[in-house]
């Protein structure tokens, strides 16, 4: 296969996650410069079209997080124009995007998923807040987290501890999304486990990476640096790996995904791990869990980070 001499990577767009796809699109533009290619770095605005018609890339690698990047809508878009691009199709991007969804097929596929709820805002001004959350308090009791239906980088995300928190949390989510989660909070050890496709097989998982943070895992902790500490591998025996693996694998394949994924998982004191959100976009900045997996996985395999970037942005030629 003949590597394709130029790849427009998508970065910024206008939502809630537009710096974190910016040096996301610096980080991996660099990786692809190392591997050999052209690269043009180009932002989801009024001139994008013009932008693509004007270079006519090999290959687009989006890295737009959030609304628009992971929602189906970049992809439909590169669809209509006829570009290859690396990740999920649309509609692999849309299960994964739509949390209550994503649970409900992986579950039904036999992966433990949080106990959940799902509600819109539309549903909280009918019937009324304070009794809505009043059966959630009974049916979950606490902690309990409160998270939009779609969206990333938990932004909109709370551990709630007690009932008098419930409201204020509920107006962070909606913030986000017109529709929340309300889900059983799971105590454990927080993991994410990144899967690659590339043109020569199937997909793989890369090792699993074990965070450590003071608190909520959350916006601050994932993108300032000193806030959580990282290990790659987990600290886990290999077994208890090779399941957090296979849970990360199947996500992948049950949603329909492609080329590169991230899984979140829960791995609770049972040795058990739980499911909690895929990513079609992960995040590909300096702190980011995908990039600390593929190094730890190049330097296994003895070879340069940057050739894993490579196989993936081949494998967007094939299929």
């Amino acid at each position: 296969m003949t590597s394709p001499q130029t790849v427009a990577i998508l970065a910024g767009g206008l939502n809630h996650e537009r710096d974190v796809s910016i040096h996301s699109g610096r980080r991996v533009a660099g990786a692809l410069q190392e591997a050999g290619y052209q690269v043009k770095v180009l932002d989801v605005d009024s001139n994008l079209l013009q932008r693509l018609s004007a270079i006519q890339p090999d290959v687009v690698w989006p890295l737009i997080h959030g609304s628009t990047g992971e929602d189906g809508s970049i992809q439909d878009l590169l669809e209509l124009i006829g570009l290859p691009y690396v990740g999920s199709k649309a509609h692999g991007s849309r299960l994964a995007f739509n949390k209550p969804v994503a649970n409900s097929i992986l579950a039904n596929a036999g992966i433990a998923v949080p106990e959940s709820t799902s509600l819109p805002q539309s549903l909280f001004r009918e019937v009324g807040a304070t009794a809505i959350l009043d059966l959630v308090a009974a049916k979950y009791g606490f902690p309990v987290v409160i998270k939009p239906a779609a969206g990333g980088s938990a932004l909109g995300v709370s551990i709630v501890t007690e009932a008098k928190a419930l409201p204020g949390a509920m107006v962070d989510s909606f913030a986000y999304s017109d529709r929340v989660l309300i889900e059983k909070h799971v105590e454990g050890h927080e993991v994410a486990v990144s899967v690659i496709e590339t043109a020569e097989g199937k997909p793989f998982a890369l090792p699993p990476v074990e965070i450590v943070t003071n608190g909520l895992y959350d916006y601050d902790a994932r993108y300032n640096a000193g806030r959580s500490e990282y290990f790659v591998p987990a600290r886990f025996e290999d077994d208890l790996l090779t399941k957090c693996m296979d849970v990360a694998i199947t996500a992948h394949q049950q949603l329909n995904l492609r080329h590169i994924s991230r899984s979140d998982l829960v791995v609770d004191n049972n040795g058990t791990p739980w499911f909690i959100d895929a990513n079609s976009a992960p995040g590909m900045t300096q702190t980011s869990l995908l990039p600390q997996a593929a190094v730890r996985y190049a330097e296994d395999n003895e070879m340069a980070p940057s050739e894993l970037y490579s196989q993936i942005v081949e494998a967007a030629l094939v299929f």
